[in-house]
C-alpha cells in the first residue's frame, strides 16, 4: 500500500469515526444566517359558566300574590382578543304559560351590562355589549322566574341557556 492510499485510509478512517462519535458530522457555517417564522393568533372568544342555578316559587301567605324565585349562584368566566362584541343568551324553547325567566349578567371591565332581560322563546337576546379584549372571571349571573296564578302548578324541569360571544356592539 502506498503512502498516498495510507493516508486517505487514515482520512476515511476519522471522518466515520468522528461521524459516529459527535453524531452530526461535520457542520460548516458562516458568519450569520436568516430563517423564516411563520406565526398566528387565531380569534380568541371562550364563555364558560359554573354554578348550578334552581328556582322554585313556593306558596305565598294567603291573599298574596307569588313572590318571584331568584338565584345568584352562578358566574361566567370570558376571554376574548376582538372588540366591538357582545354576549347573547337564548333558551332552545319557550317557558310554559304563565312563567317568564329572566337574566341579568355582571358586565367584564369592558363592557356595558344590559340589565335584566327576560328570554324569549328561540330567539337570542343581549345580555352585555361593549366587549373588548379581555380576561376575566367571576363574573355574577342573576337567574330570576315569575309564575303567575295562571301558571298554575309546574313539576320541576329544565330549559338549556345558552351563552354566546358575537360580533356588535
Amino acid at each position: 500500500m502506498n503512502a498516498t492510499a495510507k493516508k486517505l485510509g487514515i482520512l476515511v478512517f476519522i471522518l466515520v469515526f468522528g461521524t459516529m462519535y459527535f453524531g452530526t458530522g461535520l457542520v460548516f457555517a458562516g458568519d450569520s444566517t436568516t430563517q423564516i417564522v411563520t406565526y398566528s393568533v387565531n380569534s380568541i372568544n371562550e364563555i364558560s359558566v359554573t354554578g348550578a342555578p334552581t328556582l322554585t316559587i313556593i306558596a305565598p301567605a294567603a291573599g298574596s300574590l307569588l313572590a318571584d324565585a331568584e338565584d345568584s349562584t352562578t358566574t361566567y368566566a370570558i376571554t376574548t382578543n376582538g372588540s366591538g362584541l357582545k354576549i347573547t343568551g337564548s333558551l332552545a324553547d319557550a317557558m310554559p304559560t304563565g312563567v317568564d325567566l329572566r337574566i341579568h349578567l355582571i358586565a367584564p371591565s369592558v363592557g356595558a351590562s344590559a340589565g335584566v332581560v327576560t328570554f324569549t322563546a328561540a330567539t337570542a337576546v343581549t345580555l352585555v355589549t361593549g366587549i373588548t379584549q379581555v380576561a376575566e372571571s367571576g363574573l355574577g349571573i342573576t337567574y330570576t322566574m315569575s309564575a303567575s296564578l295562571a301558571a298554575g302548578a309546574i313539576p320541576s324541569a329544565t330549559k338549556v341557556v345558552t351563552l354566546t360571544i358575537v360580533a356588535g356592539s
